[in-house]
């Protein structure tokens, strides 16, 4: 491995390792998923979902809502405190994507949300085949903010600005002859904050977590400003946070 792969896995870790640390903003202030999105990731006949790198329950929560028998599996363990605590009634398990710990066949679906582009693809796609059932589906949703309202872009261009080389978000991924019948479908829907919500929004990211305290403190103020002065929300006590929510199903062959 040459040392730019190198640095590149380091840093893949680092921002991977920092949401255990942030755990409680992140339940707090990130959106879940709208239920046209829900619907679309897990089919009506499915009973046994897996919903992989559950994170805090965002999704897991509508899933076991829907009377699903839900599976959640979670690498971080300030994640999975929060999950536990959300959810008590849903089984949660230490794993990966790379090394899910259940049996072959054991699910109808899988879904992932907002978490498949910190997998080794290749990888976590046959891991994802071997513990569906034929047949089964996959579903991977991600949400981005709509950056082409013009307050919400220069929300993003702060962000972009201390971000660096972006790991791929929202994009087709890669899934391998395992499956079949991929399909994207994009969501429309808004999740409202209040001004303090957007700024710590913005601290839920991993290129901020990991910024040393003075910068992210700096990038957080920059943030404050714009949300408390821009002419297109300023004033406002809630403010509609417009999203596009990608929607990926495949099918197990």
């Amino acid at each position: 491995m040459s040392s730019r792969e190198d640095a590149s896995t380091g840093r893949h870790a680092a921002h991977a390792e920092s949401f255990t640390h942030n755990a409680d903003a992140y339940a707090a202030v990130r959106p879940g998923y709208p239920p046209a999105a829900v619907d679309l990731l897990v089919p009506s006949d499915a009973h046994d979902v897996l919903d992989l790198a559950a994170g805090t329950g965002k999704l897991t929560e509508p899933l076991v809502a829907r009377g699903l028998r839900v599976v959640a599996v979670e690498p971080a363990e300030g994640m999975r405190e929060q999950l536990v605590a959300r959810l008590p009634q849903v089984e949660v398990l230490d794993g990966t994507a790379e090394r899910i710990p259940l049996p072959d066949a054991s699910v109808d679906a899988v879904t992932v949300a907002q978490a498949w582009h910190w997998f080794d693809e290749p990888v976590a796609a046959a891991e994802v085949a071997r513990v569906l059932r034929p047949g089964g589906t996959l579903g991977i949703v991600w949400n981005d903010r709509d950056e082409d309202v013009p307050w919400v872009g220069a929300y993003g261009a702060l962000l972009h600005e201390v971000a660096g080389p972006q790991l791929a978000r929202g994009t087709h991924p890669t899934l391998g002859d395992a499956f079949t019948d991929v399909l994207r479908t994009d969501v429309r829907w808004e999740h409202v904050l209040t001004p303090e919500e957007l700024v710590r929004l913005a601290g839920t990211r991993s290129y901020a977590l990991v910024l040393p305290a003075d910068e992210r403190e700096a990038l957080l103020e920059r943030v404050r400003t714009l949300v408390t002065t821009h002419p297109d929300i300023a004033g406002r006590d809630r403010v509609p946070v417009p999203y596009v929510t990608r929607v990926y199903s495949a099918r197990r062959r």
